[in-house]
């Protein structure tokens, strides 16, 4: 039997990708919860994220130059990386601030919500039209959300609030992503993402880290420990470069499904590691009935990627359809949207609400494409 090595490495990326996600999100929790190594400070935690990935990215772009920084001009970072960065900050404060409150699998089963959020900021900022088909589906998941949290044992309406929030803050960072960015045609990959936008991120969760955590710091043992901290930084850096290289090697139908599967795994698997964390029959219903609607969003997205790649033998004809799919947003995939080994992943048309996003590794968010077209990767063995 001849073992296929290329099949064996994708499945072992997507093998690494579930583990550092998983392991990512618990040792979070794990840093924060005051039952534990008891540091709940979480804008700290986050800047600490920032400063470390923003550090880690100078030295590649500046120092190694293993990257070439892209064209920035002081309009570009005004009025597109500065608002990106803005709303990826406090994505990631109010989602890590609600570690404190509520439980990992219970945040896991709220996530649920990410396709919901997405799709309605996309459709009041215009970037993506309103379809009954999805709607239909976006009602499916946000019932089996609500049943899961009337299941919920501990729910606490703070720390729901702010998961909530933070998802919406992350859906409208990925349309204003889609809206600016893509407008300007500016290129990014994982690295420059984190050049640019790991530092103005850091900037502006300095303002809520002074005014809501310097004061209790000052007042309280702080258990600083570098091994915990650095290693938690290099996590969440090491999480972003996984998803790099998941996205080069496998399709949109894939990553979606070891998505899923990786929302299940960590759910049993926070109940391990932390048997306060209580999951109820109703829980595992409400959850399960929110999965059938990602589920079949991701089929109707992948349905419109795959007609969209039809092919047209008439040149006039081709001609008037990339016309009209310069219009629709809701397009996953654009065939003149290539990788090359200088500029990276290119952002291309894509809607934000067709992105596969991973809230702990966001700034790969706009990135992260889900191609189905394979040999557009060969080039890249990300």
């Amino acid at each position: 039997m001849v073992i296929n090595r290329q099949l064996v490495l994708t499945y072992l990326y997507l093998l690494v990708y579930i583990l550092l996600s998983s392991g990512v999100i618990l040792y979070n929790k794990w840093v924060l919860s005051p039952k534990y190594f008891n540091f709940p400070f979480p804008i700290t935690l986050t800047m600490i994220h920032m400063g470390f990935s923003g550090l880690v990215a100078f030295f590649l772009v500046r120092v190694f130059k293993v990257v070439t920084p892209v064209k920035m001009t002081f309009e570009i970072y005004a009025t597109c990386v500065i608002p990106i960065s803005a709303f990826f900050a406090s994505s990631l404060w109010f989602g890590n601030t609600a570690y404190l409150f509520i439980s990992v699998a219970f945040i896991q089963m709220l996530k649920a919500l990410m396709p919901v959020a997405t799709f309605l900021m996309a459709v009041i900022c215009g970037t993506d039209k309103l379809r009954w088909d999805i709607f239909l589906n976006m009602v499916l998941v946000s019932i089996g959300v609500v049943v899961s949290s009337y299941g919920e044992i501990h729910f606490n309406i703070v720390g729901t609030v702010y998961q909530v929030t933070g998802i919406f803050a992350e859906a409208l960072r990925l349309v204003l992503t889609q809206v600016l960015l893509q407008k300007k045609g500016l290129t990014l990959n994982p690295i420059t993402s984190l050049y640019y936008i790991a530092p103005c991120s850091f900037v502006f969760l300095f303002v809520p880290w002074y005014l809501l955590e310097k004061p209790g710091m000052e007042v309280s043992q702080i258990q600083f420990n570098f091994g915990i901290f650095f290693s938690n930084a290099l996590s969440a850096l090491a999480l972003n470069f996984s998803i790099f290289l998941v996205i080069g090697r496998t399709s949109a139908v894939t990553i979606r499904v070891a998505g899923v599967l990786k929302d299940w795994i960590l759910i049993a698997l926070s109940t391990v590691v932390f048997p306060e964390s209580t999951i109820t029959t109703l829980n595992i219903v409400g959850y399960a009935i929110a999965i059938c609607g990602v589920i079949m969003y991701n089929y109707l997205k992948v349905k419109d990627v795959r007609a969209s790649q039809l092919p047209i033998e008439n040149l006039a004809e081709r001609t008037a359809k990339e016309f009209k799919m310069e219009k629709k947003s809701s397009d996953l995939y654009v065939p003149d949207d290539t990788i090359n080994s200088s500029s990276g992943l290119r952002i291309g048309r894509n809607s934000a609400s067709d992105v596969n996003v991973d809230e702990e590794a966001p700034l790969l968010a706009s990135s992260r494409l889900s191609h189905l077209g394979q040999s557009q990767y060969s080039s890249h063995s990300a």
